[in-house]
């Protein structure tokens, strides 16, 4: 029996946004099991980004510039972002600085995006919902 990989999945090109599904990942220094592992992600939601494609491996980078390989079974088109920048980042009601003060987040709080407009982005973390400037996300715009 033979078990096709979604069109989908063979046609997507690099780069792109893309978020770890597990809530462990080894990332290696090649693009096998072969390779040692270079690091290991703790976190499923994390944004990273996909540089390069091959096989069913993806060259990957994190928020900090280091860059390796996972299997692409592992990753999740769902798109999140990570609160970068010193300070809290305001969470507001409507995406514009006047916009009532919903909460606050600190830098490394991961949230799920929506969508992305003058530059505020639609952010969600464990179902609290509002709008956080876009520059204080890793994660966004072209990748």
């Amino acid at each position: 029996m033979c078990f096709a990989t979604p069109v989908s999945a063979q046609t997507r090109e690099a780069p792109y946004w893309a978020t770890i599904k597990p809530d462990e990942l080894n990332m290696r220094v090649g693009p096998s099991t072969e390779y040692k592992i270079d690091w290991v992600y703790r976190r499923a939601g994390l944004p990273i980004k996909v540089v390069r494609l091959a096989g069913g491996w993806r060259l990957i980078q994190d928020v900090d510039g280091a860059q390796g390989w996972v299997l692409s079974s592992f990753l999740s088109p769902r798109r999140s972002a990570l609160v970068i920048g010193k300070g809290l980042a305001a969470i507001r009601a409507t995406p514009n600085d006047g916009g009532t003060l919903k909460w606050n987040a600190e830098p490394g709080v991961v949230g799920y995006l929506g969508d992305c407009t003058s530059g505020w982005c639609e952010f969600d973390v464990g179902g609290r919902e509002g709008w956080v400037r876009e520059d204080r996300l890793w994660g966004t715009g072209e990748p």
